[in-house]
């Protein structure tokens, strides 16, 4: 049975077969048992490569060890929330520093990503109003409840496996689901050690 470790673009966390091309974590999300009891446990959530130096990664969910997370990609992980891990993407993370728009150190980068995906009143997922036209690539926007990305001149639905329904992209008002800093971030043609797109992307 899978685990309810893959992260949506929303940051909601599933269970499905489908694998993930980045790895990383925001604390302890599960009970003993594995099962998920908090959305996250630590404000510093990052994203990291799959395979680090040797280390393993199993078993997973371990009593009172982080919650092991897993993104389709990092325009995934950018649009639910998370950073370059400072660890196993040293360069990444020195260079998202540099492109960050705000104060430099990953406290206050943390800080600040947080309160741009977090509502600090209802404890809710924020979402942001933007324009199509002015968003970068690897961007996602919500239409009629599903993720959608950014992409040239279309928008690609965003599933577990990858993405599919290829549309135009449209000029006007939307919803963005990645947080702001990340976006402008995206819009200095970001690219990481980790796959900043699924190959379903690219057709």
């Amino acid at each position: 049975m899978p685990l309810q470790n893959r992260v949506t673009p929303l940051s909601e966390l599933i269970a499905t077969p489908a694998r993930g091309l980045v790895y990383g974590n925001r604390g302890c999300l599960h009970d003993d048992d594995g099962g998920i009891r908090r959305r996250w446990g630590v404000k510093r959530w990052i994203a990291c490569r799959l395979e680090f130096r040797g280390w393993e990664r199993g078993p997973l969910l371990q009593p009172g060890k982080f919650t092991e997370l897993f993104f389709l990609d990092e325009a995934t992980g950018f649009a639910a929330g998370h950073r370059p891990c400072a660890l196993c993407r040293r360069e990444d993370y020195v260079r998202f520093g540099e492109l960050f728009p705000g104060p430099s150190g990953a406290d206050a980068m943390d800080a600040q990503l947080h309160a741009e995906r977090v509502d600090a009143t209802t404890r809710e997922r924020r979402l942001h109003d933007a324009r199509l036209e002015d968003l970068p690539d690897g961007a996602f926007v919500l239409e009629a409840g599903d993720p959608w990305l950014v992409l040239g001149d279309e928008l690609l639905r965003w599933t577990p496996a990858g993405y599919a329904d290829r549309r135009p992209r449209p000029r006007g008002p939307a919803t963005m689901i990645t947080p702001p800093s990340l976006a402008e971030v995206l819009s200095a043609d970001w690219e990481g050690a980790v796959p900043l797109l699924h190959p379903t992307a690219r057709g």
